[in-house]
C-alpha cells in the first residue's frame, strides 16, 4: 500500500522547486491569498521552527514576532498558493525542531548565522 502512495505522489504531484532550508533559517515566503475575485501576494518572514514530513506531503513551520506576540504558522510545501521561498540567514542549530525557541525573549531568542 505504501509503495503504491508513493508512486501515485512521485507521478502525479507536481513539485515546486524551492531552496533547500532547515530549522534555524530565517525564511520569507511569498504566498497567494484570494478575496473574494481579486488575488493578492503576501509575505510571512520568520525563522524556520521545524521542517516536517517527506514527499508530497512534507510541511514546515515558520515562527516570527509581531510586536510582543509570537505567531506561528504552518505551510505545506505542496501548496499551489506558494509562489516562491527566499533564504534570507541560515541559521546554526543543533536541533532538527526547536520548540524551546517559543520561550526565549530578548537576546537570548537570536540564532547564530551558519558561516559558508
Amino acid at each position: 500500500m505504501e509503495e503504491l502512495i508513493k508512486f501515485v505522489q512521485d507521478e502525479f504531484v507536481t513539485r515546486n522547486e524551492f531552496p533547500e532550508f532547515s530549522a534555524g533559517d530565517n525564511i520569507t515566503v511569498y504566498y497567494e491569498i484570494k478575496e473574494g475575485n481579486k488575488t493578492r501576494t503576501q509575505f510571512f518572514r520568520g525563522t524556520v521552527i521545524q521542517v516536517k514530513g517527506t514527499g508530497s506531503s512534507q510541511t514546515f513551520t515558520i515562527r516570527k514576532m509581531s510586536g510582543t506576540v509570537g505567531v506561528e504558522r504552518i505551510f505545506p510545501l505542496n501548496m499551489p498558493a506558494l509562489q516562491k521561498i527566499e533564504v534570507n540567514k541560515r541559521g546554526s542549530v543543533r536541533r532538527k525542531r526547536i520548540y524551546y525557541f517559543r520561550g526565549l525573549t530578548g537576546k537570548k531568542a537570536r540564532i547564530k548565522e551558519k558561516r559558508s
